[in-house]
């Protein structure tokens, strides 16, 4: 996959292409330090995913990924910045990212994130998606029976288990896993849970669990 880094430090651009050099299937093709660089090097390389840093000069990463995602919708953006507060990461993901990442993270999550959003898995880290959500999860096999509350639409218990972990931030292997059935099963639950709700992706999913209660 074309990746494009987005950071205003060089260092830390260095340091992203040198793990990403490590794999066999992710390609550094540019790099940009600022958010206007971000979109003119993305519209002239069309990347597969962009790694956006959020606070560099000028406008911002949340302005670039609103440009790219609107001009460019089929590259991915993979947040990675050291902000975890809810306004950043609400206006981010508002702004088209599809995962969110905090520079804490280790190489091997860091790869691991960039072939999610490739996928457009939506990656989020733990601790941002507590931010999203009213609560954190509970684990199922912790939890009693789940009171029954007026919801809309009114969705199926099994697309209710992967609207859950998909506000948790978990892709589809990592959902399947969780509920002991098969990945292409849960594809079609997300499918069918995205036409219920009316969102176009993961993203806008939790988003909505979130706002809905979940």
């Amino acid at each position: 996959m074309r990746v494009l880094l987005v950071d205003d430090h060089a260092l830390v651009r260095q340091g992203l292409r040198a793990v990403l050099a490590t794999t066999t299937d992710c390609d550094v093709v540019g790099e940009a330090g600022t958010g206007e660089e971000a979109v003119e090097r993305a519209g002239a390389l069309h990347p597969d995913v962009v790694v956006m840093d959020l606070s560099m000069p000028g406008a911002g990463g949340v302005e670039a990924t609103r440009t790219i995602r609107t001009t460019l919708p089929a590259v991915r953006v993979l947040v990675l910045t050291t902000f975890s507060d809810d306004d950043r990461v609400r206006a981010a993901l508002t702004a088209g990212a599809t995962g969110y990442l905090l520079k804490d993270a280790t190489p091997e999550q860091v790869v691991a994130a960039v072939r999610s959003t490739a996928r457009d898995e939506a990656p989020v880290d733990p601790r941002v998606a507590r931010a999203l959500l009213p609560d954190a999860p509970v684990p199922a096999r912790d939890r009693g029976p789940e009171p029954a509350r007026d919801r809309d639409p009114d969705l199926p218990p099994r697309e209710r288990d992967v609207l859950v972990r998909i506000a948790r931030g978990l892709s589809n292997r990592q959902i399947a896993t969780e509920l002991g059935i098969a990945e292409r099963t849960v594809k079609v639950h997300v499918g069918s849970l995205f036409r219920r709700i009316g969102v176009a992706d993961r993203t806008s999913a939790a988003l909505w669990a979130r706002d809905h209660g979940w």
